[in-house]
């Protein structure tokens, strides 16, 4: 077995403290990464404490993992020892389905998530607030040495779940689109709808945040408190990417989608949507749902950020800060994400 430690919650109930674990010995077609950082995102707040779904425990969380290769399989050919590599938000999958074939992954029935989910030798997944981790080598993504490594961590979650939808909906050169919040997805929705070509507005309830979405590179700010910023803005989006995970009502922004204009939710609130069917009906607008990007298209996002200079805003961390660093991310508090230094542990 292969040694590793982490910061693992041993309960919903408990903080995350260190803990001493084993993974599977690297097979023929597996690598081990030596996780240099991990970033921190929204959804290990809500796995460790139950708010979807019951957790698998003890949890080590973290799937916005960057790194070197330290081990290869006898099999493997796509990684050597010293490269930088990466792994997101799942590290298996049934590899035959119909959504595996058409490199879509994400959503194979079989899935296996990077933590909190079971591995296909029957033992619990196990993410990247630790020194290392084991994975089949399809499953890990190949990094740009040209890009700041911490700051490339996030794009393996908050990254990926902008840049697909962005992809899938063709978005560019003539099209308004709205990114609702501005924390860690929504940043990234903004870099990157902008760098596709759109005509880009944050929508916010924090004024504050004006400054820093122009830096970002929007063209144009929303105070969504404000009635006549929200009415000068009725029917004026062909796409709203939602990256609120807290609950709010989104028939507000409907409201700002032009007729046949789409609102892509992308946060997962512990609350369900209200929407009354007319919300829909009138203007023939649509409520769609996208999570993260298959492998391919994750590895696409990657060399297109290196190719164009695009990485996360973020704050680097010790991992014994790791509670403070909850805390302010459910204050918003955090320009954009943070990242956990692994070397801490």
């Amino acid at each position: 077995m292969t040694k590793s430690k982490g910061y693992a919650a041993q309960s919903a109930e408990t903080n995350l403290a260190p803990w001493d674990f084993e993974r599977r010995e690297v097979g023929a077609h597996d690598v081990l990464i030596d996780i240099l950082y991990c970033g921190v995102c929204h959804s290990d707040l809500h796995q460790i404490k139950n708010d979807w779904f019951p957790g698998i425990f003890p949890m080590v969380p973290g799937h916005e993992i960057v790194g070197r290769i330290a081990a290869v399989g006898a099999h493997v050919t796509n990684f050597k020892i010293g490269d930088l590599a990466g792994v997101g938000c799942m590290v298996d999958s049934c590899g035959h389905c119909e959504d595996c074939k058409g490199d879509l992954e994400q959503f194979c029935s079989e899935g296996v998530q990077t933590y909190n989910a079971m591995g296909k030798d029957g033992t619990p997944t196990q993410g990247g607030y630790s020194n290392n981790i084991v994975v089949k080598e399809e499953f890990a993504l190949h990094v740009s040495d040209k890009l700041p490594l911490a700051a490339v961590a996030p794009l393996l979650c908050a990254g990926i779940t902008t840049y697909s939808p962005l992809r899938y909906w063709k978005v560019g050169p003539g099209h308004k689109v709205a990114v609702l919040g501005l924390g860690g997805l929504g940043h990234m929705a903004v870099k990157f709808a902008v760098a596709f070509g759109a005509d880009v507005t944050v929508l916010s309830t924090s004024p504050a945040k004006e400054e820093d979405a122009k830096v970002l590179g929007a063209h144009h700010f929303v105070v969504t408190k404000d009635p006549d910023q929200v009415a000068a803005v009725t029917k004026t989006f062909d796409f709203i990417v939602d990256t609120v995970s807290g609950p709010h009502d989104i028939n507000l922004y409907l409201n700002m989608l032009k007729s046949r204009g789409t609102h892509i939710a992308l946060g997962a609130p512990s609350e369900p949507y209200q929407i009354p069917a007319f919300s829909l009906l009138a203007g023939g607008k649509a409520v769609a749902g996208s999570g993260i990007g298959g492998l391919a298209e994750t590895q696409e996002m990657l060399d297109f950020c290196a190719e164009h200079n695009i990485v996360s805003d973020i704050e680097i961390i010790g991992i014994e800060d790791i509670h403070d660093a909850y805390e302010r991310m459910e204050k918003g508090d955090v320009r954009y994400r943070f990242v956990i230094d692994l070397a801490t542990l």
